[in-house]
């Protein structure tokens, strides 16, 4: 065939016209991902699997254009239709699909360009009604009563963000900054936002001044200022007529639910108002320790005592009730998530339209029930209340995890981020995604933008060293773990730490700090001490001192049934005991305790720590002479994303060829694939 021919073949069979109509309407599918897509937070991943199917096709649909021809009586063969049947096809059809589609990618074009020009000028009226309010300066005499210029830049930063026209930054990303910095400008950069507000509170008996300035960051130009002398019994109208001030500055719109929220009295009690500050300063401590953690319940259980009808401290101590229950930053037991429930409906039930009762109510029913209809359900009535807060988001994110949805839960961790740019707890729990999923570069992304903000923290320098444990690099593990020095009440950082020494085979001198450690045991750290004499145990075990062992795990044992009467469901500490009870060499009780643990924490019910237990059993049946069960576990485990039993990473490859609870399996070629295969790609 010649080329002349060739190319009048091409027209002949609507080769041709087939191309260009494929080509609009591939433009048209493109330009409908690219600009719908975004807005129902579809993945990018989706864009360009799009793309990549339209460009696959397109020789796809020359090859069925050149052997077959639409015809009235259907779909035939090019060389079966006769010059007849062509005359009476339609032949033009074609023409008005292309020009639908090419109207319609032109609307969508000029549609996105409209949208950007909108998100663009939206945003310059948003940036024009933002504000961060930096930490209090303490003016008085006595420094113990930093607390309470906290609580003050606290509460007006509270009733700011309850203004849905304003952008305000959270008190979680400002805490970190001094409270009279020089660099306002830069300040601004980094949050965001185009006004800081400046403040200090004085106290001296029941006598208070509160000095505050307001200021716009570009040009360092104080727009409003003003000074108040109170008394504390009148400390709330400050709170308010600061609030108002700054909503009138920034020319905010109220509308009359948020003018009587700014103005709202939490308590007509001041010893109350008082205890409640005390308590909200320790939950405001960037570190979720148990010493900060029973200061804060302390303090809101006195502040309730005082005045059984302040509903604001009511819904932080469930709050803070039912964190200590998730993280067992206190004891969990039935008794606490008791006291969670209960302070969660007195708050509703006092002040039905309060979005901190509702968080609270909604955070009880994802930490301490795993109901996580009913919290989702309660977190978004509490976000139409609390238009500012990043808690909302946050705890969303934490709600997607649990159920396996990454996706949506990293969404919901960048909206988290926005407006409280700098809160290193979204940022840490955002590496713990990555780090479950073993996404282990953008793990350490995120751990680093931590260290910016809060340099040397022990618990992120030790996930930082668990990451290279996990990726089987020791040397970059114990260079980041060397200048550590944890105490018993950071277990991440002290474990990693006992990890690493057992990873290295060499626990001498970790079995010397953690003899030390245990001389005089903290009564408030509860089974954790418990959890620290099983680590003693098996690094004594590692070390060759058998006889040691078996008696730390004795104490182990003991100490840990204590306390499982009254914590049934705490899946840790049921791990915990299965893991003693097989170095004591109780087979039938290790097995049973760790399918209790199972049942306590079902993967299907938790896809972060859902796998804990099934690691538990895994090491427990490697250990015991269970070796096609423990491939069996093992293979689930490194099939999917999920949390660490003993290392705060899941188990990868590296951590199966250096961890001595596997030797047991080393010459069985199943673990052996096991242990020398990447991580899948879904897990990348």
């Amino acid at each position: 065939m010649n080329p002349r021919s060739f190319f009048g073949e091409l027209k002949r069979r609507n080769v041709y016209k087939v191309a260009v109509a494929y080509a609009i309407v591939g433009w048209l599918l493109v330009q409908i991902a690219t600009q719908v897509f975004p807005f129902f937070e579809i993945p990018n991943w989706a864009v360009r699997l799009i793309v990549l199917a339209i460009v696959i096709g397109f020789p796809i649909a020359l090859v069925i254009a050149w052997a077959f021809e639409l015809t009235p009586e259907g779909l035939k063969r090019t060389e079966d239709v006769d010059l007849a049947t062509q005359a009476r096809a339609k032949p033009h059809a074609w023409i008005y699909v292309a020009i639908v589609a090419a109207l319609l990618s032109i609307s969508l074009f000029f549609l996105g360009r409209f949208t950007a020009f909108t998100k663009q000028n939206g945003a310059s009226e948003v940036l024009a009604k933002s504000i961060a309010v930096l930490p209090f300066e303490n003016r008085s005499r006595d420094p113990d009563n930093a607390y309470f210029a906290d609580g003050i830049q606290d509460e007006i930063l509270t009733r700011l963000s309850k203004i849905a026209d304003l952008k305000v930054i959270s008190r979680t990303s400002t805490q970190h900054y001094k409270s009279a910095p020089e660099n306002l400008s830069e300040i601004a950069k980094q949050l965001g936002v185009a006004h800081i507000l400046e403040g200090s509170v004085q106290k001296s008996g029941d006598a208070v001044r509160v000095n505050v300035q307001l200021i716009k960051a570009a040009n360092d130009s104080h727009l409003w200022a003003d000074s108040f002398d109170r008394k504390l019994t009148d400390i709330f109208s400050v709170e308010s007529e600061v609030a108002k001030a700054i909503a009138d500055q920034l020319r905010a719109k109220l509308t009359g639910q948020e003018e009587r929220v700014i103005a709202a009295k939490p308590t007509n009690n001041i010893e109350a108002y008082d205890a409640y500050l005390r308590g909200l300063a320790y939950t405001l401590k960037s570190a979720n320790t148990p010493a900060n953690t029973l200061g804060a319940q302390k303090y809101l259980k006195e502040a309730v005592r005082l005045d059984p009808k302040f509903a604001l401290s009511w819904a932080l101590l469930s709050y803070v009730d039912a964190l200590g229950y998730l993280t067992a930053a206190l004891q969990p037991t039935a008794a606490l998530r008791e006291e969670a429930r209960q302070a969660a409906e007195t708050a509703l039930t006092l002040q039905p339209n309060l979005g901190e009762a509702l968080m609270a109510k909604g955070y009880y029913h994802y930490a301490c029930l795993k109901d996580y209809d009913t919290a989702v359900r309660y977190f978004e009535q509490a976000r139409q209340l609390l238009p500012n807060s990043s808690r909302i988001p946050e705890s969303l994110a934490y709600v997607t995890r649990r159920r396996g949805q990454w996706d949506r839960s990293e969404s919901y961790f960048n909206e988290a981020e926005r407006p409280d740019p700098r809160n290193v707890t979204p940022l840490t729990q955002h590496a713990i995604s990555y780090n479950a999923l073993r996404r282990f570069p953008e793990a350490l992304r995120k751990l680093d933008q931590v260290l910016n903000i809060t340099p040397d923290d022990l618990d992120t320098l030790a996930t930082k060293a668990a990451i290279a444990q996990a990726e089987g690099d020791l040397p970059r593990a114990s260079a980041l773990l060397a200048p550590l020095h944890p105490a018993a009440d950071d277990p991440l950082a002290l474990e990693t730490q006992v990890y690493q020494a057992i990873l290295e085979r060499r626990p001498a001198q970790i079995i010397l700090q953690l003899k030390e450690i245990l001389a005089k045991p903290d009564p408030a750290l509860g089974f954790w001490n418990g959890e620290l004499h099983f680590w003693l145990g098996w690094a004594q075990e590692v070390a060759g001192d058998r006889a040691a062992a078996q008696e730390t795990w004795r104490q182990a044992r003991s100490e840990l049934e204590s306390f499982l009467k009254e914590q049934p469901e705490n899946y840790t500490l049921i791990g915990d005991l299965a893991l003693t009870n097989m170095g004591l060499g109780d087979k039938a009780v290790a097995l049973a305790l760790s399918e209790r643990a199972m049942a306590a924490l079902p993967i299907e019910k938790d896809a972060l720590n859902g796998p804990i237990p099934i690691e538990t059993l895994a090491r427990i049946a490697a250990c015991m002479g269970e070796p096609d069960r423990a491939i069996a576990a093992l293979q689930k485990l490194l099939s999917g994303p999920g949390n660490g039993a003993l290392a705060a990473t899941p188990l990868t490859p590296a951590l199966l060829r250096l961890d001595p609870m596997f030797d047991p399996l080393r010459n069985d070629p199943r673990f052996q694939k096991l242990a020398s295969t990447a991580p899948t790609a879904a897990n990348k």
